[in-house]
């Protein structure tokens, strides 16, 4: 498959670049690619929620009252969950949403989600990016306006200092290099633009 490559500055093909068809041409696979960004969001949850059981809180060492004669209903604890001050019944425990998956099964959703997005025209391939030379913010904003795009995900082989400084400021920009990729971060964003160097890159890892 021969896809073209853009230029950043001029908004018109100047090259094509070849890439193969089994990583890049496969068939849309929906329900792996949920259950990987399922697993994904399910992993990123910190878990940390917490309570105490009547076996954690203070006292409860002796009998409140004695057992008849009170008018009131037997009592061994105060730490009983029905007291003000007790434990909690089914207390919440921390605790891991990690799902297992394989790392078959998360390059086979890059692969499809790639895929899908040079069907639908959604993957845009640029030489470099070095026209970003410095952190500011307005050559971001001047890249994206030559591409004709309002919120963009841009790849490239290693995300450099002055391209990160000069997007973390606008919030429906990011960077990321191949290495940080998820397929969260690809189902984000209408329009991907990925540099060459990275696009080689993510052939030789897929």
């Amino acid at each position: 498959m021969d896809l073209k490559i853009t230029d950043n500055s001029l908004q018109n093909e100047v090259d094509s670049i070849s890439i193969s068809d089994q990583i890049f041409a496969v068939p849309f696979n929906e329900p792996l690619v949920h259950q990987v960004v399922v697993a994904t969001l399910a992993g990123a949850r910190a878990g940390t929620k917490a309570q105490k059981n009547r076996s954690m809180v203070r006292g409860g060492g002796r009998k409140p009252f004695r057992q008849k004669g009170m008018g009131r209903a037997r009592a061994g604890t105060r730490s009983s969950p029905i007291w003000r001050g007790g434990g909690c019944t089914f207390a919440a425990e921390p605790r891991s949403f990690k799902q297992k998956i394989n790392r078959k099964m998360r390059r086979g959703a890059m692969r499809s989600i790639f895929s899908e997005l040079i069907r639908q025209k959604r993957l845009i391939v640029v030489p470099h990016f070095d026209s970003i030379s410095e952190p500011r913010t307005k050559q971001v904003v001047a890249l994206l306006k030559s591409l004709d795009l309002k919120h963009a995900l841009f790849i490239d082989r290693q995300a450099g200092d002055a391209m990160y400084l000069a997007a973390r400021n606008l919030p429906y920009v990011q960077l990321l290099s191949v290495s940080q990729l998820s397929v969260v971060s690809l189902v984000r964003f209408d329009n991907i633009v990925i540099s060459v160097e990275a696009l080689r890159q993510l052939e030789e890892i897929l």
